[in-house]
């Protein structure tokens, strides 16, 4: 059996959803899902992924999301900087140094550009210019931390997780822009000068990204809470507890973002559970159980269903959203932390060995896959005849030290953990090898 430290890498109904979708027009809102409810629905057509239509190599690893507003691209890197490229041709159009590595997605609003960085900014740029128009410090970033995390030795040692890849990518809403925080606090800013409205503190890192919808922000904490805010002021609607992990601190803490649609609040957990919430209330309506496997990607919902990958189980799922009802089950070959995107009537997402995936929106059948150009290159060494991770050539040993490493070997592979985006028939899509690949 897989030792526990190791599981995080081994192991509709209503129509108006369908105009929750990724507007390319100046002027709309775009952000991380498309927009502020999370749906992750893209009015295009579905790429076959048939061909490369472009490569940009930036200069480290691609953990954002991109966004693509008004003829570009927008993405960041884990070399501090946020690239604006033609959606076209990927020229590139301007670059902005920031002075932290840049793990969310940006928003694109009112003529700006959003996002924070792992330096504790909240920034906006000109779109047009990539030239800063303000900047908002939080309190400062820093990962989840607890004693010998995930059963690593030594036991009584604090160590941050390696696995809390992610910040928190902001969403906006009616002039406002919500983002979370390393700091344990979500806030809420002008949009357009960056001032604050206001802020609410959470009982850990809060590194899932806010879904905004019916004047409500959905964000969930490591302190294990689901948190429905008033958008306009803060208040406290409602919170929702999951699971806990008071033993090596595995199966705890919200990373997915949840999506919001009919009515219903959908995310997933660390410990092991889906939820689907009453948006209104709270009330826990169902939840699905995936055997411990984190569900880290937020989900995508169209049809009455919701669709998910799993970390821990490697399995692609689509459940009802009205029941819960398991719908289809897909094994995968390698964990995944990105978010599925739907595009007419495929799915598309990424896992850490390296691959895009095509799936079929009905019935979870492969259509087709690409393969990253560090998958090609350092594949051999870490995955076998089958295309499984080798736990043993990852992981040197059961330390925090041995999981680092583990996490910069299977990076080596063009890990994709950013989360795909579809416009114009193209998908847009980041690599751990550093690339940001547009495909046909």
């Amino acid at each position: 059996m897989v030792p526990r430290w190791l599981f995080p890498f081994f192991c509709l109904r209503e129509w108006t959803l369908a105009i929750f979708v990724l507007s390319l027009h100046a002027g709309q809102p775009v952000m991380f899902r498309g927009q502020a409810s999370h749906s992750g629905v893209y009015a295009s057509a579905p790429p076959s992924l048939a061909s490369v239509a472009w490569t940009f190599r930036m200069g480290a690893k691609v953990l954002s999301s991109p966004v693509v507003s008004d003829g570009l691209v927008l993405v960041g890197s884990s070399d501090h900087t946020l690239a604006a490229l033609d959606a076209a041709s990927g020229a590139l159009r301007w670059r902005f140094k920031a002075k932290g590595a840049i793990a969310s997605s940006p928003a694109v609003a009112s003529g700006l550009v959003c996002f924070s960085s792992l330096d504790g900014a909240i920034q906006a740029l000109d779109i047009a210019t990539g030239k800063l128009a303000w900047t908002f410090q939080t309190g400062g970033e820093r990962r989840f931390t607890a004693p010998g995390i995930h059963g690593a030795q030594p036991r009584t040692e604090v160590m941050p997780d390696p696995f809390d890849v992610f910040l928190s990518s902001p969403a906006v809403a009616d002039g406002m822009l919500f983002v979370g925080s390393g700091d344990q606090h979500v806030y809420a800013l002008d949009v357009a000068t960056g001032s604050l409205r206001w802020k609410v503190k959470t009982g850990d890192v809060v590194h899932a990204s806010p879904a905004v919808a019916g004047g409500k922000v959905y964000i969930g904490s490591f302190d294990r809470t689901m948190y429905a805010l008033d958008a306009h002021t803060g208040a406290t609607r409602w919170t929702f507890q999951t699971g806990d992990d008071p033993d090596i601190h595995n199966q705890i803490g919200i990373a997915s973002s949840a999506a919001v649609a009919e009515g219903r609040v959908f995310f997933g957990c660390r410990d092991g559970f889906f939820y689907a919430l009453d948006a209104t209330t709270g009330a826990l309506l169902w939840k699905h159980d995936n055997h411990k496997g984190w569900v880290i990607a937020s989900p995508a919902v169209q049809g009455g269903r919701v669709f998910f990958p799993t970390s821990d189980g490697q399995r692609f799922k689509a459940l009802e959203t009205a029941t819960g009802k398991l719908v289809f089950d897909q094994p995968m070959k390698a964990v995944s932390f990105s978010s599925p995107a739907i595009a007419g009537n495929r799915i598309v997402y990424g896992t850490s060995d390296g691959w895009l995936h095509v799936m079929d929106l009905e019935t979870g059948a492969p259509v087709a896959d690409f393969q990253t150009e560090g998958c090609r290159l350092n594949g051999k060494t870490y995955l076998d005849a089958q295309g499984q991770m080798i736990g043993s050539a990852l992981y040197p040993d059961g330390t925090l030290d041995g999981m680092v490493i583990g996490l910069e070997r299977m990076f080596s592979l063009g890990s994709i953990l950013s989360s795909p985006v579809v416009a114009n028939g193209l998908v847009y899509v980041g690599s751990s090898d550093g690339t940001l690949y547009a495909l046909r």
